[in-house]
């Protein structure tokens, strides 16, 4: 009985298998056209201005409006310079103030179509920018990520983490952390005081704010000790926010601290030191 199912079995493969594939290569082109059928009915637009483009991410306005950040910068802070001063030159800035983090990088200036996207993903509820601008900064802080242990979004306080839902630094850095494969720890840094938000605030008045706002809890800091730790955000201005969560982690007694965020205030070009 087994020898005569053997040949059936056999028969039934070889006359249904190419059925299979063929109705395989059908459902592929029924789901090909489906997704063309979508695509001409809602376009792929622009993330910054709407407008539909080819593919993901901005169009070619645009795209000629953003100004990456890329070397010749200052090798602590990140700021672009005019020309190339050589190697390990720093700017007047990082001389005269350096910041308690190691290094800053950034993805792109601050500019129009920056600040379109970065507010677009922080007031609007545009998630969906996430994707495109973590991609971008995982390139920027591909020299910080590669011996990083640890990401670590800066932390809203949990009444505006209420309202907002959620925490733009937190997309952002989900996002690197898919990229780079470097962990995601957004558990191990707080925000315990509520402060007033930045945009309006001096240099002096920005520091001042966030006295204080930023700590690491006692039982969390056996995570952090000995760390490379990557602070994330979305725009660097002042830096006094990253500055004050890096002094947190650094007491909590973080090996080192480095800063990675879509986009920096750039000031009038000046000479390097």
């Amino acid at each position: 009985m087994e020898a005569e199912i053997a040949p059936t079995r056999s028969l039934t493969r070889s006359l249904f298998g190419p059925l299979r594939r063929a109705f395989g290569a059908c459902g592929d082109g029924f789901r090909h056209a489906a997704r063309l059928a979508l695509d001409v009915a809602l376009p792929t637009l622009c993330v910054a201005c709407r407008e539909p483009v080819n593919g993901e991410g901005v169009c070619a306005s645009c795209w000629t409006k953003l100004s990456f950040v890329a070397p010749p910068y200052c090798p602590r802070l990140g700021i672009p310079f005019v020309y190339d001063p050589g190697p390990d030159m720093l700017s007047m800035e990082a001389i005269a103030n350096p910041p308690a983090y190691m290094r800053a990088r950034a993805a792109v200036r601050f500019d129009d179509v920056a600040r379109t996207l970065v507010h677009g993903l922080k007031y609007q509820d545009r998630t969906d920018l996430a994707p495109i601008m973590g991609r971008w900064m995982a390139r920027a802080g591909r020299e910080l990520l590669a011996d990083a242990d640890m990401l670590i979004p800066v932390p809203l306080h949990w009444r505006r983490a209420w309202q907002r839902r959620y925490n733009q630094s937190g997309a952002l850095a989900w996002v690197i952390a898919r990229q780079s494969k470097v962990k995601l720890r957004a558990d191990l840094l707080l925000r315990v005081k509520a402060t007033q938000q930045q945009v309006g605030l001096s240099r002096a008045q920005r520091a001042s704010n966030v006295q204080g706002a930023f700590e690491v809890s006692a039982d969390r800091r056996s995570d952090i000790r000995g760390r490379r730790v990557i602070l994330v955000d979305d725009v660097l201005t002042s830096g006094a926010t990253v500055d004050a969560c890096a002094r947190a982690l650094l007491r909590a007694k973080a090996a080192q601290v480095d800063v990675l965020v879509f986009a920096r205030v750039v000031d009038s070009p000046k000479a390097p030191i």
